[in-house]
């Protein structure tokens, strides 16, 4: 598969090629042998914020694709597509899972795993004032939780891990298709 040319504006952080192309996922494979082999591997695009967007989820043991999904927005935010990308990995986990999974998104992470209860036990309000994105923190709070064996776990973004690039290229397939 051929990578399409770039837009006018690139999603910050998306993976591209020395001629500035974006990245499909089967280039991402062959370039990228890094990282974690195992685990669910999640990423969100914007292009401008707000702009159209994409998510993507890569489900990998042993460096076998078990699932992927992506999925697009016309007019979101890339914390939206950071945690939609999280929605869907926590969908595809059956409840008793025992899995990493990999978000880019501190945000998002933190989110999740520090504040999220607070919030839940005050109402679902910050003390500084409302929730951001309030609707899916709620999902993804009520999905992580049920699945309590799925640990959400942050990782870096564009350093070369592997299954973190190809959830990327997953979550900007968007771009490509609209060429």
């Amino acid at each position: 598969m051929r990578s399409s040319p770039l837009p006018s504006s690139l999603p910050s952080g998306a993976v591209a090629d020395r001629q500035g192309a974006l990245l499909s996922p089967e280039e991402v494979l062959a370039r990228y042998k890094d990282g974690p082999r195992t685990g669910v591997f999640t990423d969100g695009s914007c292009e401008g914020n707000p702009g159209p967007g994409g998510w993507g989820v890569v489900w990998v043991e042993d460096d076998r694709i078990v699932a992927e999904r992506s999925g697009a927005d016309p007019q979101t935010t890339n914390n939206r597509m950071e945690l939609r990308a999280l929605i869907e990995a926590y969908r595809l986990l059956p409840p008793d899972t025992d899995v990493a999974v990999y978000s880019d998104s501190q945000l998002c992470v933190k989110t999740v795993n520090e504040w999220a209860a607070g919030w839940a036990a005050r109402g679902w309000r910050r003390k500084s004032g409302p929730i951001a994105n309030l609707e899916l923190v709620q999902e993804l709070y009520a999905l992580s939780r049920a699945r309590p064996r799925a640990r959400l776990t942050w990782i870096a973004a564009h350093d070369g891990s592997r299954w973190n690039e190809y959830a990327d290229a997953l979550a900007t397939t968007y771009l490509r298709e609209r060429g």
